[in-house]
């Protein structure tokens, strides 16, 4: 089975029992190893591998092709995308200041561009001012040297982004708790509707009840694929990450999905979808 997720660690950890061949019964996993931009990019269309990590966020693109898996993926709370400017760009007391700024996203078709198109819209009320696609990697030293005013940025920044001198502007992930109570959608795992989607569900999740009960089985697996991290940032990034919701969706995140796709194609950010189709 072809399936396609990041190397980050809340990833490598959650698939690493499935792709060693420590699932009885699932299937062998031939790994494409890509960041989410290039995952959601190849679920277009419907021609891609078997199973993807993908955005929610890309998910009103492609429902008619694959599934959502209710398991494997990235919700939670306290892990939310973050804002940040440097010292000599003090938008801190006055989001509104960010109002015809330039700002560098790692992706137009994610999660966090969603909830920051959302937040911009309660609270920049002059409009957002050029956005600029970065890599991921890039985002944090383009706003500490001054060729951005103003990056958002996802996963292990929130540990780093002091290291660069920069200022939290707005935690989205925190703003949108307050505003809806649910937790944050990230990473979906989906499926080619062909396939036996529980079955799948029932491989990935035993993949992250394997992960828990055997916690260093993965450990080599995770950092070799983690681009030269400090292994407790790592750790921190996984315990962030991999949690109740990687396990099952349950009914608080269906909502979240729910709430966060409902209310971006009201902005005209998504297309609209049928709830219905999310199970």
């Amino acid at each position: 089975m072809n399936i396609a997720f990041s190397p980050c660690p809340n990833d490598t950890f959650v698939f690493h029992a499935w792709v060693h061949g420590l699932i009885p019964g699932a299937p062998k996993l031939d790994v494409q190893y890509a960041d989410i931009d290039i995952t959601n990019g190849l679920s277009a269309g419907g021609e891609g591998p078997e199973v993807l990590k993908i955005s929610y966020a890309a998910l009103p693109w492609v429902l008619s092709d694959y599934r959502l898996i209710p398991c494997g993926g990235a919700l939670g709370r306290g892990c939310g995308p973050l804002v940040l400017t440097a010292g000599g760009v003090d938008l801190s007391a006055n989001p509104a200041a960010l109002a015809g700024r330039r700002v560098a996203v790692p992706s137009e078709r994610s999660t966090a561009y969603l909830l920051f198109r959302l937040w911009a819209a309660q609270n920049v009320p002059g409009g957002l001012g050029e956005i600029v696609v970065l890599p991921f990697h890039e985002i944090m030293p383009a706003v500490r040297d001054g060729r951005i005013d103003a990056g958002l940025v996802i996963h292990e920044a929130r540990f780093t982004y002091p290291n660069y001198g920069l200022t939290l502007l707005t935690d989205l992930g925190s703003w949108w708790e307050a505003d809806t109570g649910l937790p944050i959608p990230l990473g979906a795992i989906v499926a080619r509707r062909s396939l036996d989607a529980e079955a799948i569900a029932e491989w990935a999740r035993a993949s992250v009840e394997y992960a828990w009960a055997h916690p260093e089985a993965s450990r080599d697996y995770v950092m070799k694929h983690a681009q030269e991290m400090d292994p407790e940032v790592a750790k921190a990034h996984i315990s962030l990450y991999v949690n109740e919701f990687t396990a099952s969706l349950g009914e608080d995140g269906y909502a979240a999905v729910t709430a966060l796709l409902g209310r971006a194609a009201a902005e005209g950010l998504v297309p609209v979808i049928d709830p219905a189709l999310l199970r």
